[in-house]
C-alpha cells in the first residue's frame, strides 16, 4: 500500500477514534511527553535562549526521531503501518476534548453558575479566571476554541501530510513545549524564547488553512474574509490573528480586548470590532459546532492533498 493511502486510511481512523473516545483519562502520551520535557528542564533550565534551543531540540528532536523510527519498522507491513498512523493521530489530536471542556463552561454559565465556571476554565486556557465577569469567560472559551481548532487539530493533520507519524509527532511536541515554556514569565522569558519561535513557524500552515476552513464552513464567508483581512495582522500572535478573526467573522462576534495571563494584563485589538456584537453564552456551542466542521473538513484536505501528491510521484 502506497504511503499516501497509508496517511489517508490512518488520518481517518485516528480523528473518528478521538470523534467518538476522546482524550483518555490516563496514560495519555501526551501527559507522558510533558513530563518528560518538565525533566529535562529541571536539568536544562538557565536563564538563556541557548538552553532553551537545546531543551527544545532534545524533547521534540527525540520525539520526532522515536515517531521516525517507530514508522520505518512497520514500513512494510501495511496494515500496521495505517494502525500506528491511526493511533498517532489519536495521540495528537484533541477537538473532542476541546469540545467537551467549552461545552462544560457553557452548560455552568448557562446555569448562572459563573464560580463553575471560572474554577473549569484553567483546563481550557491560561487566562486568570478570577478576573473575568460571565461575557469575558465566554469570550474567553470562544477564543481558545478557535485557536485550539487549528493547534490540536488542524496544524497536526497538516503536519501528518507532509510528513506522516513523525510529522504528527513533531508538530504535538513542537506545540506542547510552547504551552509549557513558550509564555513570557520571568522564568521562560529567554528559556522559552526557541520553543516560542519553533511553534510559530511549525503553526503556520495550519493556522492558514483553519482560517481558509472557517471562512468555508461559517456560514458568513464575506464577513469571515473581511474580518481575516481588516484584523489578524493586528493580533500579536501571527497564528492565532488569522483563525481568531476568520472565526469572529463567521460567528458574528467581536473577539480580543483586554485578557489577564498569569499575573500580566493585556490589551489586544479587537477583531471584527465594527461587524461583529459581544459573544453570549450561545455562542460557545456554535464556536463547538464550527471548529467539529473545519476539523473534518481540514481531514479531507489533507488526505486529498496527500493522495493527489502519491499520483504525481507515483
Amino acid at each position: 500500500m502506497r504511503a499516501d493511502r497509508i496517511f489517508a486510511y490512518g488520518a481517518a481512523a485516528g480523528l473518528i477514534g478521538d470523534l467518538l473516545l476522546g482524550d483518555p483519562r490516563r496514560g495519555h502520551p501526551v501527559a507522558a511527553f510533558g513530563r518528560a520535557a518538565a525533566a529535562v528542564e529541571s536539568r536544562l533550565w538557565r536563564d538563556h535562549r541557548g538552553r532553551g534551543v537545546l531543551h527544545t531540540l532534545v524533547c521534540a528532536g527525540g520525539a520526532t526521531g522515536a515517531a521516525a523510527l517507530a514508522a520505518r519498522a512497520v514500513r512494510n507491513r501495511p496494515a500496521a503501518a495505517v494502525a500506528l498512523t491511526a493511533a498517532a493521530t489519536w495521540s495528537v489530536v484533541g477537538g473532542t476534548s476541546l469540545g467537551r471542556e467549552a461545552r462544560a463552561i457553557g452548560g455552568a454559565l448557562a446555569a448562572g453558575d459563573v464560580e463553575l465556571a471560572r474554577e473549569r476554565l484553567p483546563h481550557l486556557c491560561g487566562r486568570d479566571p478570577q478576573s473575568l465577569d460571565a461575557q469575558q469567560i465566554a469570550r474567553a472559551v470562544v477564543e481558545s476554541v478557535a485557536e485550539n481548532t487549528s493547534d490540536a487539530v488542524v496544524g497536526a493533520l497538516v503536519w501528518g501530510a507532509l510528513g506522516g507519524v513523525p510529522g504528527l509527532v513533531g508538530f504535538r511536541a513542537v506545540n506542547t513545549l510552547d504551552a509549557m515554556v513558550g509564555h513570557k514569565s520571568p522564568r521562560h522569558r529567554r528559556y522559552g524564547w526557541a520553543s516560542a519561535r519553533f511553534d510559530d513557524v511549525a503553526g503556520w500552515p495550519g493556522a492558514r488553512l483553519t482560517a481558509v476552513l472557517a471562512v468555508a464552513a461559517g456560514g458568513r464567508p464575506r464577513a469571515a474574509v473581511r474580518a481575516w483581512r481588516a484584523d489578524a495582522g493586528r493580533h500579536p500572535s501571527p497564528n492565532a490573528g488569522p483563525v481568531e478573526a476568520s472565526f469572529a467573522g463567521a460567528l458574528g462576534v467581536r473577539l480580543g480586548g483586554t485578557l489577564a495571563y498569569g499575573g500580566r494584563v493585556e490589551h489586544r485589538p479587537v477583531l471584527n470590532g465594527d461587524a461583529g456584537r459581544d459573544v453570549r453564552v450561545a455562542d460557545i456551542e456554535r464556536a463547538v459546532r464550527l471548529s467539529r466542521r473545519v476539523s473534518v473538513l481540514a481531514l479531507a484536505v489533507c488526505a486529498a492533498g496527500r493522495l493527489a501528491r502519491g499520483r504525481r510521484a507515483g
